[in-house]
């Protein structure tokens, strides 16, 4: 293909990721994909921080995976100190899904508490993949200081990425059943539940917590309150 044809096709490509109709940019997004090309970088991860339908993300993140990784991590990585939460987000993501574990000490680990809940959850999901070894006592205390955090699917989200971090995670979150405050209590202990069994519901689970705290306040038969 002569410079001049890769340019034009670029330059379509490029205008169709930012087209009005969702399935256009999708199939722009699948071609940039199909067809690799490291210059449309820049543009494909753009367009993942203001992309607004989950499908097209999905599939620029899938373009972004098939691109060389020289360049495609350093640009994502640029992007986790954007101003903009999808942007961060989506980098994160993307970064998962490329798996490359060299890139841990590049990660901000205030991205682990960031204030925006769906970036704080891209960022705990990144870390589960791409931790090293020898990391994971320490990414497993970062996450445990955000027990009792948002709702329940950021509480969900949290508890799947310590269960996956195993025998790292169990000391912390024992821990955590012991705290005063109540919802991070609450949290840890439905965390603990979903640790003896990851395939039960995390609401149960919820549930079950806080029979238990209930249980555990609840005045015991034969005090002085009851004679």
């Amino acid at each position: 293909m002569n410079n001049a044809i890769r340019d034009t096709r670029q330059n379509r490509l490029v205008e169709a990721l930012s087209g009005p109709q969702p399935s256009t940019r999708l199939q722009a997004a699948l071609a940039a994909g199909t067809y690799p090309d490291d210059t449309l970088v820049g543009a494909l991860v753009e367009r993942c921080g203001v992309e607004p339908d989950f499908f097209v993300r999905d599939m620029l993140t899938w373009a972004l995976t098939r691109c060389s990784v020289t360049v495609t991590i350093p640009r994502l990585l640029a992007e986790l100190t954007s101003p903009t939460p999808q942007a961060r987000g989506q980098a994160l993501h993307t970064l998962s899904k490329i798996g490359d574990r060299t890139v841990w000490s590049n990660v901000p680990s205030e991205l682990l508490h960031d204030s925006d809940d769906d970036v704080a959850r891209s960022a705990w999901r990144a870390a589960v993949v791409l931790v090293p070894d020898g990391e994971r006592g320490s990414l497993a205390a970062g996450l445990a200081a955000e027990f009792g955090r948002g709702d329940e699917e950021t509480r969900r989200s949290l508890s799947r990425a310590l269960v996956a971090l195993g025998e790292s995670a169990v000391p912390l979150v024992v821990a955590a059943r012991a705290v005063d405050d109540d919802a991070a209590r609450d949290h840890a202990i439905a965390t603990a539940r979903l640790m003896d069994d990851p395939d039960s519901d995390f609401a149960a689970a919820v549930d079950h917590a806080r029979r238990v705290l209930s249980l555990k306040d609840a005045p015991s038969a034969g005090t002085d309150a009851d004679r």
